[in-house]
């Protein structure tokens, strides 16, 4: 017996808002359901994984799961949730990124396999590049009155914002362009119902509209809340930009790092929406995390499980054995087991001085690493004190007066790592 989708996403907090007897059609037997995703850059951000999340679960239901890339959107600009217009995207950019995104997708989602549930990857500037304007009004315009168009909340938001410079005609008829997508779908893949975020309701109510009046049928909406952090910060969001999922852009580190921080009341909301895990298990871990919470487990977990799932069981365990570089006790064989990438990413923002490669060659003696060719400390007398007092480490290990660094204490053949106690840290870095 294949699980009540509905009731999935409900325990899980992954549901806004709902049509009216959705519940009922999706247990009569196989649907199939599409979430847009904007193709905009050549990766997925966490963004948009509470929408690939509802795929999975979906296809995971035993229905078949739709991803639709918006070219012909992403050419226009969605008005939800905005301010201004986006940038509009040239044919061949559009086509790199949707590639990108479906070798991602594939993470999720099983597309290639012979059973009816297959996933489908589809682009709706397949089906609206050859349509013309006049086509376009004519079929699809005039079943829609201004007036229901204005009656959406994204556009009377648009409208009304002090600083908002207008919307553009080009973006009115966003909502027109996205419910043709519906009806598209439901004629070409007898797809039944659109999921999204609960900014997209208008634009999804839209497309229900068209099916009902153009393709006399019926479709249905399903919306998910949109994802907010309980201190107010943006989900997603740090200082140096989006979460990725593609490694080039966040690594598997910061990935990782930025879950295992995730608040105690994030994290018990979280690990429903992005995990698998079971209601049991997620119950049990929560009432561990409630008992113990200085441990962290429920926010260790939910690192684990999703790094794993976008990236790899061996990412994950490189960015474990990254963080307890930093944070937990280890050798000098766990640093120079580091990759470089990881390593500086493990080291953003530490202090860092250069020397030549000939000074290490030579032995660089711990007075010149912590002061005379480094500033790290403020005089030799200080280096000297530090040294006496045991407070200094090399790669971790306690080093006194007499230590000289050489190569063979060099990390990616080019970095040693200096501790003053427990809370300085400095990287020379060899040239």
């Amino acid at each position: 017996m294949k699980k009540n989708f509905v009731e999935e996403l409900t325990w899980r907090g992954m549901i806004h808002d709902v049509m009216p007897g959705t519940e009922e059609h999706l247990q009569e037997g196989l649907r199939a359901a599409y979430v847009g995703i904007d193709p905009t850059a050549d990766s997925l951000h966490i963004g948009h994984l509470v929408g690939v999340m509802m795929l999975r679960h979906f296809q995971m239901c035993g229905h078949k799961p739709v991803a639709l890339v918006g070219g012909a959107t992403g050419m226009i600009g969605d008005p939800s949730g905005k301010s201004n217009e986006r940038n509009l995207l040239d044919e061949a950019t559009l086509l790199h990124n949707q590639n990108a995104l479906k070798a991602q997708l594939s993470r999720f989602l099983d597309f290639d396999s012979d059973s009816e549930n297959a996933a489908v990857l589809v682009n709706n500037y397949d089906w609206m590049k050859n349509f013309s304007f006049l086509e376009f009004i004519r079929d699809v315009g005039k079943h829609i009155t201004v007036n229901y168009m204005m009656s959406k909340d994204s556009v009377k938001k648009r409208l009304s914002s002090d600083s908002s410079e207008g919307m553009s005609f080009t973006e009115f008829t966003y909502q027109l362009v996205q419910g043709y997508d519906f009806l598209h779908l439901y004629r070409e893949q007898n797809c039944t119902l659109q999921m999204g975020g609960s900014d997209q309701w208008g634009n999804i109510t839209t497309g229900t509209e068209l099916i009902r009046r153009i393709g006399d049928g019926k479709g249905y909406a399903l919306t998910c809340p949109l994802i907010t952090k309980a201190d107010g910060t943006k989900f997603g969001k740090t200082e140096s930009g989006n979460i990725w999922l593609d490694a080039e852009r966040t690594s598997p580190y910061k990935f990782y790092q930025y879950w295992l921080n995730t608040s105690d009341e994030d994290a018990e909301r979280f690990i429903k929406i992005f995990t698998f895990l079971p209601k049991e298990e997620i119950e049990a871990l929560v009432a561990k995390h409630q008992e113990e919470p200085h441990l962290r487990q429920l926010q260790r977990k939910l690192a684990e499980e999703i790094t794993v799932m976008v990236h790899s069981r061996e990412d994950y365990d490189n960015a474990v054995k990254a963080s307890e570089v930093l944070f937990g006790k280890s050798t000098a064989q766990d640093l120079k087991s580091l990759n470089e990438a990881t390593f500086l990413d493990v080291f953003e923002g530490v202090p860092q001085a250069k020397v030549n490669r000939e000074d290490v060659e030579h032995g660089l003696d711990m007075i010149a690493a912590l002061s005379a060719k480094t500033d790290f400390l403020k005089s030799n007398g200080e280096a000297r004190r530090a040294l006496k007092e045991n407070s200094i480490s090399v790669n971790k290990e306690k080093v006194g007066e007499d230590f000289s660094i050489t190569t063979n204490d060099l990390i990616n053949d080019k970095y040693v790592i200096i501790n003053k106690g427990k809370r300085n840290t400095y990287i020379i870095k060899v040239e």
